[in-house]
């Protein structure tokens, strides 16, 4: 008997998982769903999915972890479809970047003896220079070496956090034990902000005296700069993203504009050494940290989970053995 995960959204994230959970096939059976027919016929083909269900209610059906790897504007809506055939036990896990919204909709929505367990995956240093998206972007290696950080909100059992901790073992990556509070105001500097100021970059830019030509000389650096907004969330789930998680982005945009105001100052004043020490401080912390993520070396990383029993023996030991609640 194997153990049923869905995976709805069958992109980049939710196709990596299903890769990465491919060679486990013998104690996972995985189930895919994407609103998009092609993409699930694509996903199925390149073994990112025993088997595919665009019928949403069936797809989840007898699954003891349902995984939403979707942008976040379409998650309530597909909570609250869901939720009336989620078996009991049923673990719900979902990998948007900001939590607060998120759980909230658990709130209301996820039925009595179904558990909820947030996670924001990283992907691993190897692919950090990859700007592809999608189902065609989807690696079994994606998340190799990286962090996870995992939110457990009140009402998520021991075991049912300790099955996603094993999840996410099985992944290639470390769980890091987070709250809502730390883990959104991580992703407001780290994940929100360098798409916010490359939507900024482009609108101090594109339209403004001077792109008729400039747009014809812009290169590497320009392209890298903006490739933020492209490379992760749509516009849609940006917008909801930002406003949801409103106190910690503001914070990181006023350090953003305090040390733009800063180098602005000094580039004002002529102040040689200043700017020096502006753009070799930045250029020296960036390869510091670009050597630290390449070598993925964490240990002791405060809240990393370690790993007890394997996925298969928790799943069988009682917790999820109950009846549809159908």
């Amino acid at each position: 008997m194997s153990v049923k995960i869905t995976i709805i959204g069958l992109g980049q994230v939710g196709g990596s998982i299903g890769l990465a959970l491919a060679s486990y096939k013998d104690k996972i059976s995985v189930v895919g769903h994407d609103k998009e027919t092609a993409v699930e016929r694509a996903a199925q083909k390149k073994g990112a999915v025993e088997k595919t269900e665009h019928n949403l209610p069936k797809a989840v059906q007898h699954a003891q972890i349902i995984i939403l790897a979707l942008p976040v504007h379409q998650v309530r809506e597909t909570l609250e479809f869901i939720a009336p055939d989620l078996m009991q036990g049923a673990i719900v896990v979902d990998t948007s970047p900001i939590k607060c919204g998120v759980t909230k909709w658990v709130r209301e929505i996820l039925p009595d003896g179904c558990y909820y367990v947030g996670l924001v995956p990283t992907i691993g240093s190897d692919f950090l220079h990859d700007i592809e998206t999608g189902l065609d972007s989807a690696k079994a290696d994606l998340f190799s070496k990286s962090i996870f950080m995992l939110d457990a909100p009140t009402g998520a059992t021991g075991e049912a956090v300790q099955l996603v901790i094993d999840l996410v073992k099985l992944l290639g990556a470390t769980a890091m034990l987070t709250d809502i509070v730390e883990s959104d105001g991580l992703m407001a500097s780290v994940h929100l902000l360098p798409q916010l100021v490359s939507a900024a970059l482009l609108n101090a830019t594109v339209d403004q005296p001077g792109w008729q030509e400039g747009r014809k000389l812009a290169g590497r650096a320009y392209v890298a700069a903006t490739s933020a907004l492209v490379a992760q969330d749509d516009p849609d789930s940006l917008r909801m993203l930002s406003l949801h998680n409103r106190e910690n982005v503001i914070r990181s945009l006023d350090v953003m504009i305090a040390s733009l105001r800063g180098l602005r100052d000094d580039i004002e004043q002529g102040d040689d050494e200043a700017v020096k020490d502006h753009l070799q401080t930045a250029y020296d912390s960036r390869e510091i940290w670009m050597n630290e993520r390449s070598s993925a070396n964490w240990e002791g990383l405060p809240g990393a989970a370690q790993k007890t029993t394997s996925l298969s023996e928790r799943l069988f030991s009682g917790l999820l053995g109950g009846r549809s609640k159908k």
